[in-house]
């Protein structure tokens, strides 16, 4: 009998108890009891002692239960790996970061998943979906989008779909390249990306728009992939094709830039001396490069951070707008 008296006091303990016990608020205390990093260490530890000494169990599933919410979100990589550009690369390493830190702090779960598996039920029982992908997702973002929840997006704006959308300035980092270019008084360019996806495109519309009349002869070249090995043979096979007249090349990607440089140097064409360089997003390998390679920096961490909080002003119905960050030229010796 006094087993099951025990019992029943300890399942009719409830958050609000603990909480007047305590003396905090039960939003406190459900913070504490998730160790969520916006209670104090003190306020944590004597929670959490009153909850045990008092046989309280966070019971996530029921909460979830009442509450109609999973607390998780479901997180989509779309890239495509290689061998030079794996999945642990500072993309998207540094938006995954940020956007796991925002939502551990706000009581949330990321369910780290693909596009493959948008079906899945982790995927469908999450309450909304942030979707990361390098170049072009539309297809992705109508599939995703067919699925009901909210959803906001790493990237550009794109004229077949209207979704939040976090993203770098692209259109002022091409025009930063561009600037750059001019102040080393190199008029023969080479932009090396694909415009047909949404990031570049504003990349490319930036640096012809700030190169003015210079812009007019800018040759564009189109990569496969965002990675060393095609930014190599692209320019290779300019090279190989239309000769060495040209002074710079502006890269969409670091990998991209430093395969360009590795193209040049094989074609015993100096860099800096004879043909400019600048990559993008500044990953750590562009200053270790030899030579250290010009770029422009994307601020990933906080756009994961940003991601994260838009989304979890979706979760809870109040109004978002897209929104773009900053971005920075790093001058190297490229």
């Amino acid at each position: 009998m006094a087993q099951q008296r025990n019992r029943k006091i300890e399942s009719s303990l409830t958050m609000q108890s603990i909480a007047e016990i305590a003396g905090v608020s039960t939003i406190t205390v459900s913070r504490a009891l998730r160790g969520s990093p916006l209670v104090t260490d003190k306020t944590r530890e004597k929670i959490q002692a009153i909850a045990q000494q008092q046989g309280y169990r966070f019971n996530i599933s029921a909460r979830n239960l009442r509450l109609r919410s999973s607390y998780s979100v479901a997180v989509v990589v779309e890239m495509s790996p290689a061998k030079d550009r794996p999945m642990s690369g500072h993309y998207p390493l540094e938006l995954l970061g940020g956007i796991t830190q925002e939502l551990t702090s706000a009581g949330f779960s990321a369910v780290l998943t693909s596009k493959q598996l948008i079906n899945t039920p982790p995927v469908q029982g999450a309450d909304g979906i942030i979707l990361l992908g390098q170049g072009s997702h539309g297809e992705a973002v109508k599939q995703i989008q067919g699925c009901g929840l909210p959803l906001v997006v790493w990237g550009a704006p794109h004229k077949d779909f209207e979704c939040i959308v976090v993203g770098s300035d692209n259109r002022t980092g091409g025009a930063q390249a561009a600037e750059r270019f001019k102040a080393l008084k190199r008029k023969k360019l080479v932009f090396l990306g694909d415009i047909d996806h949404a990031e570049v495109e504003e990349r490319y519309a930036g640096f012809i728009d700030a190169m003015g009349r210079t812009g007019k002869n800018v040759i564009c070249l189109k990569p496969d992939m965002f990675t060393f090995e095609s930014g190599s043979s692209c320019v290779s096979q300019f090279l190989h094709e239309h000769g060495h007249d040209i002074d710079g090349i502006f890269a969409v990607s670091d990998l991209l830039a430093m395969g360009a440089i590795h193209a040049l140097t094989e074609a015993e064409i100096s860099v800096p001396d004879a043909v400019s360089v600048i990559g993008y997003d500044d990953t750590p390998h562009a200053a270790s490069f030899v030579p250290p390679l010009t770029s422009v920096h994307q601020y990933l961490h906080d756009g994961g951070v940003l991601l994260a909080k838009k989304m979890l002003a979706l979760i809870h119905n109040e109004e978002v707008s897209s929104e773009k960050l900053p971005t920075t030229l790093v001058i190297r010796q490229t």
